[in-house]
């Protein structure tokens, strides 16, 4: 029988194995880029009630490498930084994660391999304690197992603690280089493959004067949003570090939208790989990346939100011009625009009706159907109401965040624009057969607000444009036509 000496004191490794890692699963994660970093291909972790073991293909390790594995603050991995076949750039750097262990288990035994050496080392905890300061660890030599190859495997006997499946799972896909080439990891026969996400992706690679920072942020959709596991993966050497939020947690509920990786070798670790030295200056060159990276993460989601409200507002226009449309029918007296067929009569959304853009030479382009919701430059009325009502200033240009939708009453049509016109402007006002709503409005910021009353208030300001068409001398008759159309709008059933 053989031993291995191992001659750091019992307090350090105390220190190093149920301090550190006490509160977490590290060992297993610890275990995996071990075998990352001796080139295997395949590691397959089993867990039953009472034992763990890892198992991987790697290079295995001789008499010598077997010294090394239990000499901790060994300079091996330091001098040699890359693995001998993939080429891979080492995950390890001070050879404690063994050590993790201690948290967790009584024993733990590694048998490994490599071409004609095969040997099995023992660490028991109860002996260990029995000994004196001057530790050895026993090594029994074993003829090599032709049918398994080199590689090790670890196993974490007598366990203290329990595991569940599901936390194993989280840490490998967190904490190890799954994503890499020609490196799988097997639970319980499952193969354990990379999180995916769906969401807008926003990737990016920026550079500093420590080297390059680049990954990927994703914003989830809001109906997919979670509170747990917040903030941005920070990975060195494709193993995630720590979550970092980078200010996220002043954003509010939006922060739940946000997650992504981040991939910075050149950042410096703790010991215990559980975070980074913050007052170092990579990580201060780092911090600055990320902060404008999350800067353009803030701009595309003003950008997203934007174009979501577009997509709400143009439902609830083209929502409200239907009932609209159906209270005028069923209320032909009502109407500025002459009698209006029923719907399913060949009349209804996108028909004739058309607005007028003004071009050079007093030349005009009719605004064709599927351009609605598209800003405009200058709007000219095809057709003036017999009665006219006083005019707000005629609007020039629509911005980008206009919106129009058009439908078509009688041989005429109208258009609603919804559009930025100041939260002193009017509420809403009219030129020709266009209703324009100011979504700065006060009162329209507020009803927007609540999806219940929304459609309902949209439908209110048409509503009312529209009777004062009819007769513009007379508020008062304009308001009980108005009361009148709005009540229809809702009927749901309508008799005809």
């Amino acid at each position: 029988m053989e031993y291995l000496p191992v001659t750091v004191d019992k307090s350090h490794l105390i220190t190093i194995g149920e301090r550190l890692y006490s509160e977490s699963i590290e060992l297993i994660r610890e275990l995996v880029n071990n075998a990352y970093d001796a080139d295997a291909t395949e590691v397959d972790i089993q867990m039953t009630g009472g034992s763990i073991e890892v198992k991987d293909n790697g290079i295995g390790m001789d008499r010598e490498g077997l010294k090394q594995y239990f000499n901790i603050g060994s300079p091996d991995k330091v001098l040699k930084n890359k693995s001998p076949i993939f080429h891979r750039d080492l995950i390890g750097q001070f050879g404690i994660g063994k050590f993790a262990s201690l948290s967790a288990c009584e024993c733990f035994e590694v048998y490994t391999q490599k071409g004609d050496f095969a040997a099995k080392v023992t660490f028991d905890k109860m002996d260990w304690e029995k000994e004196g300061d001057q530790w050895n660890l026993p090594l029994q030599i074993l003829s090599p197992d032709r049918e398994r190859g080199d590689g090790t495997t670890v196993s974490l006997l007598r366990l203290t603690r329990e595991f569940g499946p599901e936390e194993v799972i989280r840490k490998i896909v967190e904490g190890t280089p799954l994503k890499a080439q020609n490196f799988l990891v097997r639970f319980n026969g499952m193969r354990i493959t990379p999180r995916s996400l769906s969401g807008h992706r926003i990737p990016f690679l920026e550079g500093s004067e420590f080297g390059p920072v680049h990954g990927e942020i994703i914003i989830l959709p809001s109906s997919t949003a979670s509170p747990a596991e917040l903030g941005i993966e920070v990975k060195v050497k494709q193993v995630t570090i720590k979550r970092e939020l980078f200010g996220l947690d002043h954003w509010g509920k939006v922060a739940s939208r946000i997650r992504g990786e981040v991939y910075a070798d050149f950042l410096p670790v703790t010991t215990d790989r559980s975070g980074f030295v913050i007052d170092s200056l990579p990580y201060q060159a780092f911090r600055r990346v990320m902060d404008k990276v999350v800067q353009e993460v803030d701009d595309v989601l003003k950008r997203l939100a934007g174009h979501k409200e577009k997509q709400r507002t143009s439902k609830a226009l083209k929502e409200a011009l239907h009932r609209v449309h159906r209270s005028l029918a069923l209320n032909p007296d009502l109407s500025p625009f002459g009698a209006i067929p029923l719907a399913g009569e060949g009349e209804g959304m996108g028909g004739a009706g058309v607005l007028s853009k003004k071009l050079d030479q007093g030349e005009e382009r009719k605004v064709q159907p599927g351009e609605e919701g598209k800003p405009g430059e200058e709007f000219k009325e095809p057709f003036t109401p017999k009665k006219t009502r006083k005019k707000s200033p005629k609007v020039k240009r629509l911005t980008p965040n206009a919106i129009v939708q058009r439908m078509k009453f009688g041989e005429t049509g109208v258009s609603v624009c919804v559009d930025d016109f100041g939260e002193n402007g009017p509420e809403c006002f009219t030129e020709g057969t266009v209703i324009y709503i100011n979504q700065q409005h006060p009162l329209y910021q507020r009803e927007a607000k609540k999806q219940e009353t929304y459609l309902l208030n949209v439908t209110r300001l048409m509503t009312q444009e529209i009777s004062l068409m009819k007769d513009t001398k007379n508020p008062r008759l304009a308001f009980s036509r108005q009361s009148k159309l709005l009540r229809d709008a809702f009927i749901e059933n309508p008799s005809t």
